[in-house]
């Protein structure tokens, strides 16, 4: 499996479970309906801890443009594969949405709501106001990405520094988990411009029925935001290793 086909499946692996919960939570007729923020958090937290497992071994599980615009400011890998990653992750993230839609169909059908449909592809905010939109998640995309910065691996005593294999992907989901329980009220954080626009563009296409607008004036949010977090968090960690 190249780093490409990595990047995809986990992200697509990511959306599916990431969006499938949404779906499951706010769609009618579903047996997880109307079950709530704690329920959508965790389910996220856990979407993260599969998509890292499948794609780190080979890639490095970045999933998200935001973890690989990072990559490239600490010069950790080119532009050119730096582009074909955020490639990856974003045609994972369409084809994670469209399954998602596939899967619960009926209960699209079945919902008269278009905010509801459309919050199963990408985030919205709960109070329109885009400076604090945008700084929600700018802060949310730094505290994930300087975090992740800082995950190191086990020391034991006597053997030195050991990997922790897929369980080293445990920490990825509770930084997700507290960010969305704690931040993740005002606009539904997105921290990944893929998760958001790749889903976002397939719910324009899509043949759903009542479905919201594009919304352009807001989808550049969740796209701009966590980039510059994510530029913000580098340079910080950057700087402080100086």
């Amino acid at each position: 499996m190249t780093p490409f086909i990595a990047e995809l499946i986990g992200t697509a692996v990511l959306i599916i479970l990431g969006g499938g919960v949404v779906a499951n939570v706010v769609l009618n007729k579903t047996k997880g309906n109307n079950s709530g923020w704690i329920v959508i958090t965790t389910a996220w937290a856990l979407a993260v801890y599969a998509g890292v497992v499948i794609a780190g071994p080979v890639s490095g599980a970045h999933l998200s443009p935001a973890v690989t615009i990072c990559n490239m400011v600490l010069l950790k890998m080119s532009v050119a594969e730096g582009l074909s990653y955020i490639a990856a992750q974003f045609l994972g993230a369409m084809l994670g949405a469209f399954c998602v839609w596939l899967v619960y169909k009926d209960h699209f059908d079945a919902t008269e709501d278009a905010g509801a449909k459309q919050a199963v592809f990408c985030t919205s905010p709960a109070i329109r106001n885009y400076p604090i939109n945008l700084f929600s998640e700018i802060l949310g995309t730094f505290v994930l990405i300087f975090s992740i910065l800082h995950f190191k691996d086990a020391e034991v005593v006597g053997q030195g520094t050991i990997g922790l294999g897929s369980l080293g992907a445990i920490p990825v989901a509770f930084i997700v988990w507290v960010i969305g329980l704690s931040l993740g009220g005002t606009t539904g954080y997105a921290i990944n411009p893929a998760r958001d626009l790749g889903p976002r563009i397939m719910h324009a296409l899509l043949p759903i029925k009542n479905k919201a607008s594009f919304d352009l004036s807001y989808a550049w949010v969740p796209v701009l935001g966590p980039a510059i977090g994510a530029v913000l968090a580098a340079l910080l960690y950057q700087y402080l290793a100086l």
